[in-house]
């Protein structure tokens, strides 16, 4: 009888916890809404347009942000309660070497953006997954998973090289950042992601509850912090600015590297804006697409809230440089 009515206050808090965190989303969208009508109305009463554009750009990537970071925290929280550590430690090899490609590869299960890739690498390090492989997986599953990889055959129709150099270029990225962590990497650069004890600490519905509110409330100031930034430099920098690039093919992937950064352009729809810069080259638009999922302004700030700011720096600079150099490698080798 005991275990009966344990059960079941178990999935009633479940219930109540997924209902809750729908429910955040939503309002938190809501919000992001109203105040998106609002700001135009005021930004044109106040005859300031740029004010408009800026409302625009940071609900759209906010709203275009919440779904995949709940998906993210739900698959975070279910991790961290119901998944038990002896399950990691027998998928991935004992070897640090070798547990990164199999991360790696792995990313291809997550149809999701890299808002929710942050959330879930903090919680299999939480599991005693290595770091190496996590952060491996965190540079992936943004990037090659099916999803994404059918939208760019869509944004690129009839240029298979374009998808297949984005596979290569993304996941070549993501095992040579993981083998470079794995070897250079130092403990105290990187915070790893813990929970205080309390109530949902244990396992089961609780934990999951508990886990799901954390992850969700934490990361959400930091997608609103990027949005923020971003939106504030697409309406500061003039498009004649970027149009002065294109006639260097180095300059131009540069440009379109930093662009990717600033952006933060979901990673389901940045081929479709790659290929609207026609005025670029092949090489530059693929470095935007294999820089975008690993290295934007939202992502550092949730890497910089979840492992802290002096990992979040380090990690994304040498991630932005490899990112670039493989982009380049893979765009003179098939485009």
């Amino acid at each position: 009888m005991e275990n009966e009515r344990t059960v079941a206050d178990g999935i009633r808090l479940g219930l109540r916890a997924l209902v809750y965190a729908v429910l955040g989303g939503a309002a938190l969208i809501a919000v992001v809404t109203v105040g998106s009508v609002l700001g135009p109305l005021v930004a044109l009463d106040l005859y300031t347009p740029p004010v408009a554009a800026w409302w625009t750009v940071f609900t759209a990537i906010t709203v275009q942000g919440v779904p995949f970071l709940l998906l993210g925290t739900v698959v975070s929280a279910a991790i961290g309660a119901f998944v038990p550590q002896r399950v990691f430690t027998r998928l991935l090899p004992r070897r640090e070497a070798l547990a990164v490609p199999v991360a790696g590869a792995a990313g291809v299960v997550l149809p999701g953006c890299e808002c929710a890739s942050v959330p879930v690498a903090g919680s299999l390090m939480r599991r005693g997954v290595a770091p190496a492989a996590a952060l491996t997986f965190l540079l992936s599953a943004p990037a090659i998973n099916p999803v994404v990889l059918v939208a760019t055959s869509i944004a690129f129709p009839g240029q298979p090289a374009m998808v297949v150099g984005r596979l290569v270029a993304s996941l070549g990225t993501a095992v040579a950042m993981g083998w470079l962590w794995a070897r250079f990497g130092r403990q105290e650069w990187l915070r790893l992601p813990r929970r205080s004890a309390g109530p949902g600490s244990g396992g089961g519905a609780r934990a999951f509850a508990a886990g799901l509110q954390h992850d969700f409330l934490h990361a959400g100031g930091f997608l609103v912090v990027g949005a923020a930034a971003a939106a504030t430099f697409a309406v500061v920098v003039p498009r004649s600015v970027l149009e002065v690039f294109t006639g260097s093919p180095w300059l131009s992937v540069l440009l379109l590297a930093l662009l990717a950064v600033v952006l933060c352009v979901c990673s389901e729809a940045d081929a479709f804006v790659a290929a609207s810069l026609s005025g670029f080259s092949p090489t530059a638009r693929l470095a935007f697409m294999v820089v975008g999922p690993m290295v934007d302004l939202k992502l550092i700030a949730l890497q910089a809230g979840t492992f802290g700011r002096s990992f979040a720096v380090r990690f994304s600079a040498a991630t932005w440089v490899v990112a670039v150099g493989s982009s380049v490698l893979v765009g003179w080798w098939l485009l």
